[in-house]
C-alpha cells in the first residue's frame, strides 16, 4: 500500500510512482529528462481552437475522478499493459478526498468521453495520464487545465516522460537539474486549485 505521506514527499523530491504491469510493485522513477508544458508559451492547436468554439465538449472540474482514473488505467488501443494499478488508484483517490488530486473531465451528450487527472501542489501540477474514447476529448481537457494553470498563477506542469503525443500539445524535455530548480521555486507558491 503506498503511503499518501511518502507519496507527496516523493513528488517534492521529483520522483512519481509506476507500477509494472508484469509484477505489479509500485516503482518511484526519476528521469534524466523531464517533460513539462510552458505555461507561458503554450497554444492551443487550430483544432482545439475550433472544438472550443463549436463547443462539442463539456469540461469540469473534479466531477469524475474515479471515472476519469479508471479511464486512464484501462488497456490502450494498441497495448493492453496498464502502469496505473489498483494501488495507485487507491492512492490517488485518496489525495482526491485530501483536496490534493484534482481531474479534468471532458463530456459529450452526457457521456465522460475524456479528461486527465494529476496533483496539484503550491505553484506545480504534476500530470499523471489523460485518456480520451472520443477524438480530441483529452486534448480540450488538456487545454481548459492549461488556462486554468495560467489564470490561478501556477509555474509548473510536470508532464513527467516526453512521448509523441505530448510533443504535440506542447511539451518539452528538459534536464532533471533543470526541473528541480524549477520544481524547487514553484513549490514555494500557495495556491489552492479550485
Amino acid at each position: 500500500m503506498i503511503r499518501i505521506d511518502e507519496l507527496l514527499r516523493a513528488y517534492r523530491l521529483g520522483y512519481f510512482p509506476m507500477s509494472d504491469p508484469k509484477d505489479g510493485k509500485v516503482y518511484w522513477c526519476q528521469p534524466y529528462k523531464r517533460a513539462i508544458v510552458d505555461l507561458d508559451t503554450y497554444k492551443p492547436s487550430r483544432d482545439v481552437c475550433r472544438l472550443k468554439r463549436k463547443k462539442e465538449f463539456i469540461v469540469t472540474f473534479d466531477e469524475e475522478f474515479e471515472g476519469v482514473i479508471k479511464g486512464c488505467a484501462a488497456p490502450r488501443k494498441h497495448d493492453d499493459e496498464t502502469w496505473i494499478s489498483g494501488e495507485i488508484i487507491e492512492a490517488y483517490v485518496k489525495l482526491y478526498e485530501l483536496g490534493l488530486a484534482h481531474s479534468v473531465e471532458s463530456w459529450f451528450e452526457g457521456e465522460l468521453v475524456g479528461g486527465l487527472y494529476g496533483i496539484a501542489l503550491g505553484g506545480v501540477f504534476f500530470g499523471e495520464s489523460m485518456f480520451f474514447r472520443r477524438a480530441y476529448a483529452s486534448r480540450i481537457a488538456f487545454d481548459s487545465l492549461i488556462q486554468h494553470l495560467i489564470k490561478k498563477g501556477y509555474q509548473l506542469l510536470d508532464a513527467q516522460i516526453m512521448n509523441p503525443h505530448l510533443g504535440k500539445l506542447g511539451a518539452v524535455e528538459i534536464s532533471h537539474e533543470e526541473y528541480m530548480v524549477l520544481l524547487a521555486e514553484a513549490l514555494k507558491k500557495k495556491i489552492v486549485f479550485l
